[in-house]
């Protein structure tokens, strides 16, 4: 829903033409960022462009809507910012290592009006130095430790208000009356979701982060709110710890906020604890008694704020007072607006059953898709606990069941048997002159498995073509000896020519002495020399 230019304020952070610069490769926060794009109806992408320092400038791809588009990857800000003048917000994912150098950037280039933060765990003292500077250059940092905030309708900062089905349901995908910041992120959500059950629903909302020194303050945005004259409302969440709620109190007190305020601050339950507790964010510790959530609301509620008894009594105190300001006609209820259809991903779709597609592969020994590999029907942890070896592995994989263990033993000695060659044959020969070359292992295993043929190594794929051919006709075992005899070609296997019945191979000699001793039958001792 486009909104009027009376409407626009001199301190808005954002609007429906704001673009920003991702800084770090975060696809599918900018996924996100976009299908809000398509779903409110913007015409171009609230992402410009995005820096990646540690790679090279390229292109990446991304759906809007039904179709795709291409947003390009600079290694510096200020590559970015020389290609694209319109963008004036830096969404910063940089590390908290990297985040203050980030904004260090951003400070250097005059467009960039606004700074997020996201990272957790920059130091205090550095925050307050960014802090400072960006006053002095009329910038605003939201952050640090922050998922960011969103201007219903226009404008969404990375992950804020989750998945584009929460966005819809919490209507902000259109501009409601209400603004509303908090500390934390994950209570914003929530407020979101309660500013839209219990009024026309949010027109900004931002999470400040819960550093004990952010960049901005709760007060400063909703000063911003009380000049915007499309904020009919002001909702607040305050926390345990620090002093940042007596500067609202304050502003109360001199008449700097007009509008209705709902606020809350949480942490009430504190006083139940014999110390004190920190509250998840590095700021939310109450050192004090004044620092206390219960002489916070006591405080806001003095200076004529509207404070709930309790959390619980939070969407009902908001409801009241935007009822009173529809009644008074101070606000007329937002319209509705159709949404268009975002098409689901189709990675997405797939995992949660939404869609199907025919599989171009089917593995029927192996299976990787739930939450444990399975052999056939085996899980893997199973493949240990019962101890089952290579041989018990390779007859789930081969024959699709457990063997009884003579059978498995018996695959076990074959592979211990045929584990051959020495530095004397060409394909080992060759394996290792490409790796003393400097080739990777797979090159050199490559060019030893090349040289397998009749002459090396295929002897093995031959026998296995000869037996299988001789079963296929239905042969004994004596009748295939003498079809081979009478073609005069000897029959393939394990050994070396010069090996014979009366100077056998020791490979045979094993396979012969341990089928029989594995009950899988012996071989016929008048077997012709094999090769």
């Amino acid at each position: 829903m486009a909104r009027k230019k009376s409407e626009t304020r001199t301190c808005e952070l954002f609007n429906r033409e704001t673009q920003a610069f991702i800084y770090n490769m975060q696809v599918n926060a900018i996924q996100r960022m976009l299908d809000f794009d398509y779903a409110v109806g913007r015409e171009t992408p609230s992402v410009a462009a995005i820096v990646n320092t540690t790679g090279s400038e390229s292109l990446q791809k991304f759906f809007f809507g039904p179709g795709e588009i291409l947003i390009p990857v600079y290694t510096s800000l200020a590559a970015a910012a020389r290609r694209h003048k319109k963008a004036d917000v830096l969404i910063s994912f940089a590390s908290f290592r990297s985040a203050a150098q980030s904004a260090e950037e951003a400070f250097e280039l005059k467009q960039i009006r606004t700074i997020v933060l996201i990272a957790e765990g920059i130091p205090e003292r550095r925050t307050k130095e960014l802090t400072a500077k960006a006053k002095k250059l009329g910038k605003v940092i939201i952050g640090p430790a922050t998922v960011g905030g969103i201007q219903a309708g226009a404008f969404k900062i990375g992950n804020t208000g989750g998945t584009l089905e929460n966005i819809i349901e919490s209507k902000l995908h259109r501009p409601g009356s209400v603004g509303f910041v908090s500390k934390s992120g994950g209570l914003s959500n929530e407020a979101y979701n309660i500013i839209a059950r219990n009024t026309d629903g949010l027109y900004e909302g931002i999470a400040i982060g819960g550093d004990r020194y952010p960049g901005s303050t709760l007060l400063e945005h909703l000063l911003c709110y009380e000049k915007n004259p499309a904020v009919k409302m002001l909702v607040c969440l305050g926390e345990v710890g620090g002093m940042d709620e007596y500067e609202i109190v304050d502003a109360l007190k001199r008449k700097e906020i007009k509008k209705p305020l709902v606020m809350w601050v949480t942490g009430t339950c504190a006083k139940a604890f014999k110390t004190d507790i920190q509250f998840g964010h590095a700021g939310a510790k109450a050192g004090t008694d004044i620092e206390g959530a219960d002489a916070k609301n006591a405080a806001l509620r003095a200076a004529g704020a509207i404070v709930p008894d309790s959390f619980d009594d939070y969407a009902e105190k908001i409801h009241e007072a935007y009822e009173k300001l529809v009644k008074r006609g101070k606000i007329q209820p937002a319209p509705e607006v159709a949404v268009p259809q975002v098409p689901a991903d189709f990675a997405m779709a797939l995992k949660t059953g939404a869609v199907r597609r025919p599989a171009n592969f089917i593995s029927t020994i192996s299976d990787d898709r739930g939450e444990e590999l399975l052999y056939g029907d085996l899980p893997i942890s199973q493949v240990f606990k019962k101890d089952i070896g290579i041989g018990g592995v390779l007859s789930v994989l081969w024959f699709k069941k457990l063997l009884p263990r003579y059978a498995t033993k018996f695959i076990e000695m074959v592979i211990m048997v045929v584990a051959d060659h020495g530095p004397a044959v060409s394909g080992a020969h060759n394996t290792i002159v490409a790796s003393r070359a400097g080739k990777d292992l797979i090159s050199s295993l490559v060019s030893g498995l090349l040289c397998i043929g009749p002459r090396f190594g295929g002897a093995l794929d031959g026998a296995a073509l000869q037996f299988s051919d001789a079963l296929d006709r239905g042969l004994s075992p004596l009748e295939f000896v003498d079809s081979m005899k009478r073609k005069g070609t000897n029959i393939q296997g394990i050994g070396h020519r010069i090996k014979s019945v009366h100077n056998p191979d020791m490979r045979v000699t094993i396979i012969k002495n341990g089928s029989s001793l594995f009950h899988v039958g012996s071989l016929n001792s008048s077997l012709p020399p094999m090769r």
